[in-house]
């Protein structure tokens, strides 16, 4: 091979290098670019459609059902009147819905009581004026995966789980819990570890 051959050899394959090269080069951008844009394009998945129950009231004739609230926002507090966690939570929750003027449900379901005068007893002495339902046998608690008093679910007006705390609230808890209510959002939890 002459050299002016070699040269042209050499000049022919650098030059296929650099088509090669630029159009791995343009490919991965290409996937890139393509995969940004539908991870950030991509909807949330929605929140889970909180399970349907009704239980009768607690205190009073009739039944709480989910359904009378059908297309407003819920919050669903589940408790118990020997829980611990219940005795500082609850009348947090008493306050707030008095200062709210009942302008959000709030529906108390009493979990696992022995009676439902102990489960009424409480209430009266924490100063509920929110709707309460009476579940001894803790199937809407089982619907819910409830395993530990308190726990809070806040619902949207569809009634999709927006956020859930585990363990007794606090205000910014509920602040919170309110706002994702009223506003589109995906679903978090909150852990509150036992003291």
């Amino acid at each position: 091979m002459s050299v002016p051959s070699a040269a042209r050899w050499t000049a022919r394959l650098v030059g296929r290098h650099k088509v090669v090269s630029g159009s791995v080069a343009v490919f991965a951008a290409a996937i890139i670019t393509v995969g940004l844009a539908t991870s950030s394009s991509a909807a949330p998945p929605p929140a889970p459609v909180a399970p349907g129950f009704t239980v009768a009231a607690l205190g009073g004739p009739g039944n709480v059902s989910l359904t009378q609230y059908r297309g407003k926002p819920v919050i669903v507090n589940f408790w118990a009147s020997w829980c611990p966690d219940c005795q500082t939570e609850t009348p947090l929750l008493a306050s707030w819905y008095k200062q709210e003027h009942g302008k959000i449900a709030l529906l108390g379901l009493d979990e696992n009581d022995p009676s439902a005068k102990a489960a009424l007893a409480f209430a009266r002495a924490k100063g509920v004026t929110y709707t309460l339902g009476f579940d001894p046998l803790m199937n809407v608690a089982g619907a819910f995966d409830i395993d530990d008093l308190p726990q809070t679910y806040f619902l949207n007006a569809q009634h999709r789980i927006v956020e859930h705390v585990l363990g007794a609230m606090t205000k910014a808890d509920l602040a919170q819990g309110v706002s994702l209510m009223n506003a589109t959002g995906t679903p978090s939890e909150k852990t509150i570890e036992p003291s």
